[in-house]
């Protein structure tokens, strides 16, 4: 799936990059016949979202289809915290990603349609901590923190020099004949997540499960849930057009 996703972007952009080479074309519209100049559709945006902070440059060939260059990076969360297997985890995220998209407008006009690639360098500190004689959840079982100074499960969880295919939808309507806005939803294809959980104190069950054990079981599934190989994106942001 991943490997089809990548060839299909690639023809997209490719498809981009011959209508870049195109002489101006000559557009009807409802006031009447205007001419759409091909040095004239460059942008510039600022954007923030679930994948960061940052901004990203943009050329329509023409009215159908543009090309976004972009960077999203910086330590941002919309959450305090992560929920894995029902396991509540504060949460530390550092971004840093950097895109490349075919923005294709099936009605040349505000809605659009982002199919792309980006490489893709996140890192999330996730980290739990559990006051003694406090209740908890590990992989969907109970334990009871015991030891003087409580339970703590501290980790990373990564996705590291990948190349990752992407699609989403977005809207960009116009403001005034320069400035904008714009938003923009969807999803990259990532793989599985590296990730470790090193667990720390003392709990215990009443099945007698080990608590170490089961940190090791919430680790090893997290590394293979379908749920992690995705990477979702939602943005805002303004834009001004030259």
């Amino acid at each position: 799936m991943k490997t089809f996703a990548k060839y299909f972007v690639l023809s997209v952009l490719a498809a981009s990059a011959t209508s870049v080479m195109a002489a101006d074309e000559v557009i009807v519209t409802d006031e009447g016949v205007a001419e759409f100049s091909f040095f004239k559709p460059a942008s510039v945006r600022a954007e923030v979202g679930t994948t960061g902070y940052g901004g990203a440059i943009s050329w329509s060939a023409n009215p159908y289809v543009g090309v976004t260059l972009g960077y999203n990076g910086g330590d941002i969360s919309w959450s305090d915290d992560l929920s894995i297997n029902g396991s509540k985890y504060d949460l530390d995220m550092e971004n840093n990603l950097t895109y490349l998209n075919a923005e294709i407008r099936p009605w040349a006009n505000w809605f659009y349609v982002a199919a792309g690639v980006a490489y893709v360098d996140n890192d999330y500190d996730i980290n739990r901590r559990v006051g003694a004689g406090e209740s908890f959840t590990v992989n969907g079982v109970d334990f009871l923190a015991d030891s003087p100074n409580g339970a703590a499960i501290n980790g990373q969880l990564s996705y590291k020099n990948n190349i990752a295919p992407y699609v989403g939808i977005g809207f960009s309507p116009a403001i005034t004949n320069r400035w904008g806005v714009f938003g923009e939803i969807g999803a990259y294809y990532n793989g599985n997540p590296t990730v470790t959980l090193t667990p720390s104190g003392s709990a215990t069950n009443t099945s007698g499960t080990d608590f170490v054990t089961e940190v090791g079981r919430e680790e090893q599934e997290i590394r293979n849930d379908n749920e992690y190989e995705w990477l979702p994106v939602a943005k805002l942001g303004v834009s001004f057009r030259f």
